[in-house]
C-alpha cells in the first residue's frame, strides 16, 4: 500500500545546557534570579535546542519545492476521514485564559536567542492547512500555539507555550507549588513574573517534577534557588529513581541521542509552511540554561499521599511509562488528577526516534487503568504537563479510557501478529487502530506514532532479528548499497527509474532505492537531490511532527550538507555535580578507544574527599572500577576532591592547572595516567545520519 497521509507519530525528551561560574552563583545566591545570561546551544534529549532561532542562511533554501498533486491528494483525503468539524478541543485550550505570554524575545548574557515567541506566528487558528503541511498536525499545531497563562480550576494555574511543556503552579495556604519549571531558567523565569504580575507576589514552598525528562526539571533555577532547598524555604518532590535517571538517560549515549534530535526537534529548520511547524508536543525547545536541584522528597510508592502546602496529594507510581521515574497524582480538595506525560492529547512515543531504551506499552496502560480505579468516580478535570486541560467526570474518564486502551490495543495486537509469524515491518505496515481509538483527536501520532511504537513493540519482546537467517548477518549499510546499484544496472538506471516512480507518487520506494545509491556513491548530487525531493513529500505529508521534521531535515541535509552550528553539551554543570562516581567511570570505560590502549594494563588508585575511594583497572581494553576499594602496589595514586574532578570535566580547569594549584596530586607512574587519560575519545557530534 502507497505510504502517502500520516506516519503518524513520534517521541522524547531531554538535555542539558551549560552556563558560567557567574550565573550558577547568581543562581544559588538570589531567590528569585534575574534570567542568567552566559548560555551555550545544548540539551540532551531535546538536541541543538531551539537553533532555528537564529539558523544560518541555507545554501540552496530555494531549492526546497512545493506540494506534489499526489501529496495535495493525500492531504486533502485526510479532511473527510477525520472529525475536523469537532472544535471541542479549541473551546478548552482556550478556557480559563488570564494574560498573554510577554512577546519580547528572551535573550541570553550574549544576546543570544532563548525564545522567540512569535515563531510560529505564520500559524494562524482558523486558517486552513498550507498543501505542504498534512491538516491533522496543522490542526494540531494550531491548538498548541494557543498560548498564555491559564486557570485551570479554582488555585490551580498553567503558563502554556512558554518552552515545549506547561508550567503548572498551584496556590496552597501560604504560598505556591510549582511542577515542572519548563526547560530552561530563562523561560522558567519569565513564566514566574507573568504569574506574579497577575495573582502576586507568592513564596514557592514546593517543586514538583513529574518526571525524569528535562522539560520537566531545567529551569528549576529560574524559579528558586539552592539557598530555597538547603534552608528548608522549598521541598522538592520527585518520584523514586528520579535523580539517577534524569542524569543518566542521555549521559552514555548523549551525543548520538542529540545529533538524532536535532533531526526530531527540528531545529536546524526554518519555522514556516514548508519547514517545522511544530513537534506535536508542543511548539519547540528553548535553548537556555539547564540546570538541575536535587529533591529532597522522593514518591515511593503508590497510595502515598503527601500534604503539601495545606493540600493532599494522592499519588500513584508510574516506572517506566513515558519516562523511567514518573508519577501521577490526585488533588482531593480539587478534584484535579495530574497526568504527567502519561495521558496527553496524542499518542506518546513507546521509543523515541531519537534514540532511547524502549517503553513498555502494556504496564503503561495498567498505570492508567489504576487511575480510574483510584479517581475515576470522583475526578473533574485532568490536566497534564503538555497540552490543554480536559474537564468535566465524562471527558475525563473517557479520555482516560481511550488513552488506556490505545497502548494496551499496540501492546496486544502487535503480539496477536507477532504470533501469526509476521515479522516486524510487516506488522507495522498491516496494522490498523480500530476506529474507535483512530478517529480520537487525543489518540493521532502526533509525536509518537502507530508504525514506529508497533515496531518497537516487536523489538521489545522479539529483538532485533526477524528470524529468517538471510537477514541475520547482513552486509553493512556501504557495502550493501554498492552491490544494489551494481546488481541494479548502475546508478544511473536506478536514478532514472527512481524518477518514473517519484511521478507516480511512490515516495517511500524512491526515498529507499535511492538511499542505497547515496551510501554507494556519496558525490552523487542528482541521487542526493531527488531523494531530497522524496523525504521533502513525505515530510509534507506526515500527522507527526518528528516524523515530518526527520523528513524535511534529511532532505536539507541531503541538498546542503552537514550546517555545523553549536553544538549540544549533554553534560550541563548540574548533571555533571549530580552524576554519581559509579555513572561517571561508566562513562569514562565508553570513552575509552580500546585500540588506543592495546593490550595495556593500568592501576590506579582514586583518592577524593570525605573518604571516597575508587580502584580503576585498565585491562583486556576495557575500565572497570570498584568502589571502596584500592590496590596495594598501583601503577599511579590520584588524589583529588569530588569539586576538582567537575571543574575538570567541565573544563573551567586543566588536569596540569590542577596540579599547578595543588589541587590534584599524583603519585607514582604519571605517564600511565596520561595514557589512560590520552586514550578517552572525544565524541564528533555532527556525525552524517543521510550519508555513509
Amino acid at each position: 500500500m502507497l505510504f502517502t497521509r500520516a506516519p503518524r507519530l513520534a517521541h522524547r525528551l531531554e538535555n542539558r545546557n551549560r552556563f558560567s561560574k557567574r550565573t550558577m552563583h547568581r543562581f544559588n545566591k538570589t531567590e528569585r534570579p534575574a534570567a542568567p545570561k552566559r548560555t551555550h546551544c545544548a540539551l540532551a534529549l531535546i538536541g541543538v535546542t531551539a537553533a532555528s532561532l537564529a539558523l544560518p542562511a541555507l545554501a540552496q533554501e530555494d531549492a526546497r519545492k512545493d506540494a506534489t498533486d499526489v501529496t495535495k491528494a493525500a492531504n486533502s483525503a485526510l479532511l473527510t476521514e477525520l472529525p475536523f468539524d469537532d472544535t471541542s478541543d479549541f473551546d478548552a485550550a482556550h478556557k480559563g485564559f488570564i494574560a498573554p505570554l510577554p512577546t519580547a524575545m528572551i535573550t541570553g548574557e550574549s544576546g543570544n536567542p532563548i525564545w522567540n515567541p512569535d515563531q510560529y506566528g505564520f500559524i494562524k487558528e482558523g486558517d486552513a492547512a498550507p498543501d505542504t503541511v498534512n491538516p491533522s498536525l496543522w490542526r494540531q499545531s494550531q491548538l498548541i500555539n494557543i498560548s498564555g497563562l491559564f486557570e485551570v480550576t479554582d488555585g490551580l494555574y498553567q503558563i502554556r507555550n512558554l518552552d515545549l511543556s506547561n508550567m503548572t503552579i498551584v496556590e496552597g495556604d501560604e504560598g505556591i507549588t510549582v511542577i515542572d519549571p519548563l526547560v530552561s531558567a530563562e523561560t522558567a523565569k519569565v513564566g514566574m513574573d507573568l504569574y506574579y504580575k497577575n495573582r502576586g507576589q507568592k513564596p514557592v514552598k514546593a517543586v514538583i517534577y513529574t518526571h525524569s525528562h528535562v522539560d520537566h526539571y531545567g529551569g528549576v533555577r529560574g524559579v528558586i534557588s539552592e539557598d530555597d532547598v538547603t534552608s528548608g524555604k522549598t521541598k522538592i518532590y520527585a518520584p523514586d529513581g528520579f535523580l539517577e535517571a534524569a542524569v543518566a538517560e542521555n549521559v552514555m549515549a548523549g551525543t548520538a541521542m542529540s545529533r538524532r534530535a536535532s533531526y526530531m526537534y527540528g531545529n536546524l529548520l526554518k519555522s514556516d509552511p514548508k519547514g517545522q511547524v511544530g513537534a506535536g508536543l508542543g511548539t519547540t525547545t528553548s535553548a537556555g540554561t539547564v540546570t538541575l536541584i536535587a529533591p529532597t522528597d522522593i514518591i515511593t510508592k503508590t497510595g502515598q499521599k503527601e500534604v503539601i502546602d495545606g493540600l493532599t496529594y494522592d499519588f500513584l507510581m508510574a516506572p517506566g511509562s513515558e519516562a523511567p521515574s514518573e508519577m501521577m497524582w490526585f488533588i482531593e480538595e480539587m478534584k484535579a488528577m495530574e497526568s504527567a506525560e502519561d495521558a496527553t492529547h496524542t499518542l506518546h512515543n513507546t521509543y523515541s526516534l531519537r534514540g532511547a531504551k524502549i517503553r513498555e506499552p502494556l504496564p503503561w496502560s495498567k498505570y492508567l487503568n489504576e487511575a480510574l480505579v483510584l479517581w475515576g468516580d470522583k475526578v473533574e478535570v485532568l490536566f497534564a504537563q503538555h497540552h490543554w486541560p480536559t474537564w468535566g467526570n465524562e471527558n475525563v474518564t473517557a479520555l482516560l479510557k481511550s488513552q488506556r486502551d490505545l497502548y494496551r490495543y499496540i501492546n496486544d495486537e502487535t503480539l496477536r501478529m507477532v504470533n501469526q509469524g509476521m515479522t516486524m515491518r510487516e506488522i507495522a505496515e498491516a496494522f490498523k487502530l480500530p476506529d474507535s481509538l483512530a478517529n480520537v483527536w487525543a489518540n493521532r501520532g502526533y509525536y509518537g506514532s502507530v508504525y514506529h511504537d508497533v515496531a518497537a513493540t516487536y523489538v521489545l519482546y522479539l529483538g532485533w532479528f526477524d528470524g529468517n537467517p538471510a537477514t541475520l548477518h547482513a552486509l553493512p549499510p556501504v557495502a550493501a548499497s554498492k552491490n544494489y546499484v551494481d546488481y541494479m544496472g548502475g546508478a544511473d538506471a536506478v536514478i532514472e527509474k527512481a524518477k518514473a516512480s517519484y511521478d507516480k507518487g511512490e515516495y517511500r520506494w524512491v526515498a529507499q532505492v535511492l538511499y542505497h545509491v547515496v551510501f554507494a556513491d556519496p558525490e552523487n548530487q542528482d541521487a542526493r537531490n531527488l531523494e531530497a525531493d522524496a523525504l521533502e513529500q513525505l515530510g509534507y505529508q506526515a500527522e507527526s511532527g518528528p516524523w515530518r521534521n526527520f523528513y524535511l531535515t534529511g532532505a536539507q541535509e541531503l541538498r546542503d550538507g552537514v550546517q555545523k552550528l553549536p553544538t549540544p553539551d549533554t553534560a550541563s554543570p548540574d548533571t555533571v555535580r549530580a552524576m554519581s562516581l559509579d555513572l561517571l567511570f561508566d562513562y569514562l570505560g565508553v570513552r575509552l578507544n580500546s585500540e588506543k590502549v592495546g593490550d595495556a594494563h593500568v592501576v590506579i588508585n582514586f583518592d577524593f574527599d570525605q573518604g571516597q575511594k575508587y580502584l580503576v583497572e585498565l585491562e583486556n581494553g576495557v575500565l572497570n572500577h570498584t568502589e571502596d576499594a584500592a590496590a596495594d602496589n598501583p601503577d599511579v595514586t590520584v588524589t583529588l576532591s569530588r569539586e576538582t574532578l567537575n571543574n575538570i570535566l567541565l573544563q573551567t580547569v586543566t588536569v596540569d592547572g590542577a596540579v599547578e594549584k595543588g589541587d590534584i596530586k599524583i603519585d607514582g607512574d604519571q605517564a600511565k595516567l596520561k595514557d589512560v587519560v590520552s586514550s578517552l575519545d572525544s565524541f564528533n557530534f555532527w556525525f552524517n545520519i543521510v550519508t555513509p
